[in-house]
C-alpha cells in the first residue's frame, strides 16, 4: 500500500501545541449516557466492518436520494487531503484533519463544540468509547502516536507511542471494544525506501491492544515473527505486512481480524497479504490465510536506480481494507474482502480460513483494483474499483518536458457480488470525467457505503453517486468539485473523494471532499446532506 503522502511528518511546528477553540455551539456540551441515538462509530457502524447501516439508524431511503440537497459545509482548515472518516455519535461529530486538528461539531448545524490539537497530521478515523464513565475518542496520527480525549470538552486524557520506529504510521481507524482500544500500524518506510541512502527495510506490520483508561498495552502482536534476520542491520530480513485497515472483531470466537500488506524486502513471509485472526485478549496469532504468496514490493522498484528493490519484485497488490465479517445462513459465516489485485475472496472463519470462493471484479494495480473498503448489507458484497491511472503529458515548464496526469479514460466501476457464491449480480460501469474537467480520473477508490437499496461511492472525479443495490443505476449523483460556503471559515474547496467513506445517519449523509494526492483534486471540506436541506 503507497503512503497516501509524506509531508504530513514535517507538518510546520505552528501547529504543535496550537490552543483549544472555544465552543462555537450553543447548550450543554455533555454527552448523554444513554446514547440511544443512531450511530456510525469508527469505520463501519458496527463491529463486523459491514459498512452498513440499517433503515432506522440510516434515516433515509432509497425514495428521499432525489431530495437529498446540502444543508451545511465546514472548512477543515489549510489542508489539500480530507481523509479522516467522520464519527458521529449523539448527535455529535468528530473528524481528524491533515493539519492535526481534532473538531468536535453538532451534526444538525455544524458548529464547533471544541478544537484538540494533535502533534501532527490525522490520517484516521476516531473511535469513541469510554474512559472510567467519561465519554471519549481515540485515533491516532501521522508519527504513530495514539490518543483519548474528552468527547465532552476536547481535553487530552492520554497520549502515548507504542510503536517507535520514525517510519510508523497510524492510517487505520481504533477499534474499540469492552474498555479496550485496537489500534494497527503502517508505515512510510516502502515509500522512504526510494532514496538513494536509505537501508531497507526494518519494520513489520502489528496491532496493539491499548487500556481504554490509562493507555497502558495489553499486548502487541506482530506480523511478521521476530527473527535474528529481521532484528539485525536494516536491509536484512523480511519485513513490511502493515496494516493499513481497522480491525473486524468476531464476539462469537473471541477473535479479531486484520488485513495485510505487501512485504518491503526479502525473504517473503506467509504473513503479507493475509487475514490474520488474533486472540482479542492475548493477541495470540489464531490463523492466517495468504491470499496472494510473494509480493514483496517498495518504491525503490519505482526508480532508476532500483533502489533496494528485491529480487524478484511483487505487484503491489496488498490489502488496504478491512475483511468484512457476514452470516451466510444455515450457521456458515465468511469473512470477505477484495485487493488492489482485483480479487476478491471469502474464507471460513471457523475453519481457520478455508478458501469458500474467489472472484475477480476489475484489474489489478499499485493504485487499484480495490483500494480502501467494500461494504456488504447482508446479501452482496459490493466493491469499487480504482484503476486509477497516470500518464505523462508534455509540460514545457518542467525540466522533464512532460508532468505526470491522471488518464481520465480509465479506472472506475462498482460490482455486486452474491455473498455465497462470489458470482458477480451486476457490474455498473464508470460514469466518464466532464470534458471541462482537468486532471480527472473516474477511479473509485474511497470505501463504499450501503443502505437498505443504495450503495453510496465517491469518485477521484469528485462526484459523489448512490446505486441502486438491485441493479447498480445510478439514482443520485452530486458533483462535490467546487467552492462551498461554510459555518465556520468562509468558503472551501471540494475535491477528489478518496479513502474514507460516507457515514450515514439520523438522515443525513456526510462526506469529506479534497483528496490532493496522486494527481487528485485538492479540497479541505467536510458536507453535510439531508432531505431538502432541512
Amino acid at each position: 500500500m503507497r503512503p497516501a503522502c509524506l509531508f504530513a511528518l514535517m507538518w510546520p511546528a505552528l501547529f504543535m501545541g496550537a490552543p483549544l477553540l472555544p465552543p462555537a455551539c450553543q447548550g450543554s456540551a455533555a454527552v448523554p449516557a444513554s446514547r440511544n441515538s443512531p450511530e456510525w462509530n469508527g469505520w463501519s457502524p458496527n463491529l463486523t466492518n459491514t459498512r452498513f447501516q440499517e433503515a432506522q439508524a440510516a434515516g433515509i431511503q432509497a425514495a428521499d436520494l432525489p431530495k437529498l440537497q446540502l444543508k451545511w459545509a465546514f472548512n477543515l482548515g489549510n489542508v489539500t487531503v480530507a481523509r479522516s472518516q467522520p464519527t458521529i455519535v449523539a448527535g455529535r461529530l468528530f473528524i481528524g484533519t491533515q493539519s492535526g486538528a481534532v473538531y468536535a461539531l453538532d451534526i444538525g448545524t455544524g458548529c464547533t463544540r471544541w478544537r484538540f490539537q494533535a502533534r501532527t497530521a490525522i490520517r484516521s478515523g476516531v473511535a469513541f468509547g469510554d474512559v472510567k464513565k467519561t465519554a471519549a475518542i481515540f485515533f491516532g496520527d501521522a508519527r504513530a502516536n495514539v490518543y483519548a480525549v474528552n468527547a465532552e470538552t476536547g481535553g487530552l486524557i492520554w497520549m502515548v507511542r507504542p510503536y517507535e520506529p520514525p517510519e510508523a504510521v497510524v492510517t487505520a481507524a481504533p477499534r474499540y471494544y469492552k474498555g479496550v482500544v485496537y489500534q494497527p500500524f503502517a508505515s512510510y518506510e516502502e515509500l522512504l525506501a526510494a532514496g538513494p541512502n536509505y537501508h531497507c527495510c526494518t519494520f513489520r506490520g502489528n496491532v496493539v491492544a491499548l487500556d481504554a483508561g490509562t493507555g497502558r498495552t495489553l499486548w502487541q502482536t506482530f506480523t511478521i515473527p521476530d527473527t535474528p534476520r529481521s532484528n539485525a542491520s536494516r536491509g536484512s530480513g523480511p519485513s513490511g505486512a502493515a496494516v493499513w485497515s481497522s480491525p473486524t472483531i468476531d464476539e462469537k470466537l473471541g477473535a479479531l481480524y486484520v488485513a495485510t500488506g505487501n512485504n518491503y524486502s526479502d525473504p517473503p513471509t506467509n504473513t503479507s497479504d493475509a487475514i490474520l485472526a488474533m486472540d482479542l485478549k492475548t493477541g495470540k496469532l489464531l490463523w492466517s490465510k495468504q491470499l496472494r504468496m510473494g509480493d514483496v514490493f517498495n518504491d525503490g522498484c519505482s526508480t532508476p536506480q532500483r533502489t533496494n528493490c528485491p529480487a524478484f519484485r511483487g505487484p503491489d497488490y496488498d490489502f488496504g481494507q478491512p475483511p468484512i465479517l457476514v452470516n451466510l445462513g444455515r450457521g456458515k459465516r465468511a469473512l470477505e474482502i477484495a485487493q488492489k489485485s482485483g480479487m476478491a475472496y471469502a474464507v471460513d472463519p471457523d475453519t481457520k480460513g478455508t478458501l469458500l470462493w474467489q472472484s475477480r471484479v476489475g484489474e489489478g494495480g499499485p493504485f487499484g483494483g480495490s483500494q480502501w473498503g467494500s461494504a456488504s448489507d447482508g446479501k452482496n458484497l459490493y466493491v469499487a474499483i480504482s484503476g486509477l491511472t497516470v500518464k505523462p503529458v508534455r509540460d514545457a515548464k518542467s525540466p522533464r518536458g512532460f508532468k505526470l496526469a491522471l488518464d481520465p479514460q480509465k479506472g472506475g466501476g462498482l460490482a455486486a457480488l452474491d455473498l455465497r457464491t462470489g458470482k458477480v449480480i451486476w457490474s455498473a460501469k464508470p460514469v466518464p470525467c466532464a470534458p471541462s474537467r482537468t486532471d480527472c480520473s473516474p477511479a473509485q477508490s474511497a470505501a463504499v457505503t450501503v443502505i437498505p437499496g443504495v450503495v453510496f461511492s465517491g469518485s477521484v472525479d469528485g462526484h459523489l453517486r448512490a446505486y441502486s443495490s438491485a441493479t447498480g443505476k445510478v439514482v443520485w449523483d452530486t458533483d462535490t468539485g467546487k467552492e462551498f460556503d461554510t459555518v465556520n471559515a468562509g468558503r472551501a474547496r471540494g475535491g477528489s473523494i478518496d479513502a474514507g467513506g460516507p457515514a450515514v445517519v439520523d438522515g443525513m449523509v456526510f462526506v469529506n471532499s479534497g483528496y490532493g494526492q496522486w494527481g487528485g483534486m485538492p479540497g479541505n471540506v467536510l458536507l453535510a446532506f439531508s432531505v431538502n436541506g432541512r
